[in-house]
Parts: C-alpha cells; sequence; structure tokens
C-alpha cells in the first residue's frame, strides 16, 4: 500500500499569502476587492443579505479535482462524497457537536442556507459525478496555484462561474489548504486541500479528520477572513460584527475563555470555523458570517448555484 502524506502538526492555511501574491501580480485585483467589500456592506446595509438567508437554500454544484503523483494520493469516491456531506452537515449548522460551543456564543448558530452537491453536468453539458483524476509527476504542490493548471502538472478549473472548484492533492509548506477570495483570476478560483485533510474516512488524518478544513476554506471562498483578521496585533479585523476581536489565531483545542485584545469576559472565538484550531474544536459560524456569505452569494458569486 502506497504511503499516505502526513498531516502538519497545527492547522496552517495559505490564503492569506495566495492573497497578498495577487495583490502584487494582478494589477486589478486591490481594486477589485475593495468594489466586493463595498458592495458586501451595502448589501448587509439594505437588507438584501438577510432577504437572501430568508429564502431557499442555495445549492452549489462542486467538481473535486484529485491531483495525485501515487496511489494514496488517488483518494477514493467515498472520501470525497464524506466531504461533501461534511461542508453540508456544518453549514447546515447540524454537526452534533456544536454543543460544546460555549454558552455566551451558542445563539448566534444558524443554517447558513448554503448547501453542495458534486456536479451532476459537466461543462460541455455532458454527465458526470463531478470528480476528475490526474495523475503528475509532481511530489507536491505550494499556495503559488501549480495544481490549478495542466501546464505545471495539475488540473484546469472548470468555468469558476458555474461551479466551485476543488483540489486535492499533496499540498507542502505546512499547509493544510488555500483559497481565493472572490475578485480573483477566473482560472485560478477555487480551494484547494491537502489529501490527508480532505473528508471523514479514507486516508483523512486526524487532528484534521472531520472536513473542516474545506469548510474554513471554503468560508474564504464567500468572502470571510479569518476572526483575527492577520495582523497579529489586535488592529485586525475580520468585518464582522458579532465576532470578538482577537491578536492571533489559537491551536489545538484550547479552553474557554482565552482572552486577549481586551475582549474578555468571553475572549477569542475559536470554537468558530475561521479560526486556526483543530477539527475537533471548530464547531460553528456565527449569523453575521452568513449575513456575509450571502452578500457574496448575491454579488461576485451570484452565477454559481440554485
Amino acid at each position: 500500500m502506497a504511503k499516505t502524506n502526513t498531516p502538519p502538526g497545527r492547522r496552517m492555511c495559505g490564503a492569506s499569502e495566495a492573497h497578498q501574491r495577487l495583490c502584487e501580480c494582478d494589477p486589478g485585483f486591490r481594486e477589485r476587492r475593495s468594489l466586493i467589500h463595498l458592495q458586501a456592506e451595502a448589501f448587509l446595509a439594505n437588507g438584501r443579505a438577510a432577504k437572501s438567508i430568508s429564502g431557499k437554500v442555495r445549492t452549489l454544484p462542486v467538481v473535486v479535482h484529485v491531483v495525485y503523483n501515487n496511489a494514496a494520493g488517488n483518494i477514493s469516491d467515498a472520501q470525497i462524497q464524506s466531504q461533501i456531506a461534511a461542508l453540508n452537515r456544518d453549514y447546515g449548522a447540524t454537526n452534533p457537536d456544536k454543543t460544546s460551543t460555549p454558552t455566551p456564543w451558542v445563539g448566534l448558530i444558524v443554517d447558513s442556507k448554503v448547501r453542495f452537491v458534486l456536479a451532476t453536468t459537466d461543462p460541455h453539458g455532458k454527465p458526470t459525478n463531478g470528480i476528475t483524476r490526474t495523475a503528475t509527476k509532481k511530489t507536491t504542490f505550494d499556495s503559488q496555484d501549480g495544481v490549478k493548471s495542466a501546464a505545471t502538472g495539475g488540473a484546469n478549473a472548470w468555468p469558476s462561474d458555474k461551479y466551485l472548484n476543488l483540489w486535492v492533492c499533496n499540498l507542502g509548506g505546512g499547509l493544510l489548504g488555500y483559497a481565493q477570495f472572490p475578485g480573483g483570476p477566473p482560472a485560478t478560483d477555487g480551494v484547494v486541500i491537502l489529501n490527508t485533510a480532505f473528508g471523514t474516512v479514507g486516508t483523512a488524518t486526524a487532528p484534521f479528520n472531520l472536513g473542516r478544513t474545506a469548510v474554513h476554506e471554503v468560508g474564504h471562498w464567500l468572502n470571510l477572513n479569518h476572526i483575527w483578521g492577520d495582523t497579529n496585533d489586535c488592529s485586525g479585523t475580520d468585518h464582522i460584527s458579532d465576532t470578538p476581536h482577537a491578536k492571533l489565531p489559537n491551536f489545538g483545542t484550547p479552553a474557554f475563555p482565552h482572552v486577549t485584545c481586551s475582549n474578555g469576559p468571553n475572549g477569542d472565538m475559536f470554537v468558530n470555523y475561521m479560526d486556526y484550531v483543530d477539527d475537533s474544536a471548530m464547531v460553528m459560524f456565527t449569523s453575521g458570517q452568513v449575513a456575509r456569505m450571502h452578500a457574496t452569494l448575491i454579488g461576485p458569486r451570484s452565477s454559481i448555484g440554485v
């Protein structure tokens, strides 16, 4: 049996790194991001996001691109299906472990009204199971988007205005995954996940075996930031009013409360999917985060899903 890739000891997301790279190499990216932020704030202020949440469930078609160098990396259909189930569990707020949410934040948990399904039709209109498989000579990928192109040993994206592209591969550099925020180039739009941190069965390895790396990264794809704002000095913001300011990411399985940035008595919301804790410790999105997701789904991602 082929050896699987050992996951890193703690969560590390490359979304901020990828974001900064695009800011430097894509002349229009900063402006697009600024306009998307202003649009989101407007949709939140005028009630359009709230109206979207109160409407029907939004179901997003997903294509999973498995890019593998060995048999272990060619994860099973069952492992892929377990990840889709995990996304629906957590975005639907039906995860049983939400009971571990500290009491002050229980009332903030809501169903996001966002669901995920493997695509049934490919870009050419032909039936598909929503999974592509690509053998590669590359043993590892990084956050430079090589896995997203056949020319660099990966797999090309399906049209990002119609599908959520998820790439599964062996990521190096201690990364569990990374995502592209709305407003980036269509050819690289989507989410990349380490194969041993994908889904809940097969090669999925503790402490990242509950499918929550993808839950976290899809949050970025829906325009959610890390809850500490990525500044590491209390000046950052995730632009969400019901998540407390925090100084740094939390790792592992913290004890409540963990107070930073004068956010007592409840402290950091380390149980949030947008922190860096182990899968078993992250159990919730807030209503404010859900509103921002819907501002994205009626804004820059309005063409995806029904």
